[in-house]
């Protein structure tokens, strides 16, 4: 058996010994931290999925209404009332469909999340182990493996610039900058 098996589990800061490793405490707190986020994804996809179902149902209604409207006489008072009907009409399936595109990006950030849930718990394997913490081919490793997860050219430039010495929040406000001039370019995925 390895010597970690008989390491104790949870957190000794507020009682440290000789056994004592921050290295310990840090996997500790990257594993809660994956959970957490992996635990709120959960909680939100349950809501997140009936709402989805309910502007698709809602969105299939007002095309039935807008058929519907349309098939009314263009004249008369009938014709005025097919007139309003359809301007509302139109404007509610308008902002069904810009519901619809929100849950979308909301699936991309469950995904983002999700890598990032994955990326921290390779982390804290890495980090607990260690045969692999001081070997640096193991960190090229954990580096490429999370750089696999990006899917967009701005998260991977993104990534690129961090790992070659450009400071974190410079890069993230790089990469927002960038998200924003594509956020009219919608993405189905």
């Amino acid at each position: 058996m390895s010597e970690e098996t008989f390491l104790p589990r949870g957190t000794s800061a507020h009682t440290p010994d000789l056994n004592w490793s921050q290295v310990r405490e840090t996997v500790l707190m990257l594993e809660l931290s994956a959970v957490q986020i992996e635990a709120a994804m959960k909680d939100s996809n349950t809501s997140v999925e009936v709402l989805t179902e309910s502007f698709t149902s809602m969105a299939g209604y007002m095309r039935m209404i807008s058929d519907t409207v349309q098939t009314l006489p263009d004249t008369g008072e009938v014709g005025v009332a097919k007139q309003n009907l359809s301007g509302v009409s139109e404007h509610v399936s308008s902002m069904v469909n810009q519901a619809i595109i929100a849950f979308q990006f909301y699936d991309k950030l469950v995904q983002r999340l999700a890598h990032v849930g994955i990326s921290m718990g390779d982390l804290s394997s890495l980090v607990g182990d260690n045969r692999r913490l001081y070997n640096p081919s193991e960190w090229v490793e954990l580096q490429n493996k999370i750089k696999c997860k990006y899917s967009t050219r701005e998260e991977i430039a993104m990534f690129e610039a961090v790992m070659n010495g450009v400071p974190v929040h410079e890069a993230v406000d790089k990469f927002m900058a960038d998200m924003k001039e594509k956020s009219d370019d919608i993405e189905l995925f």
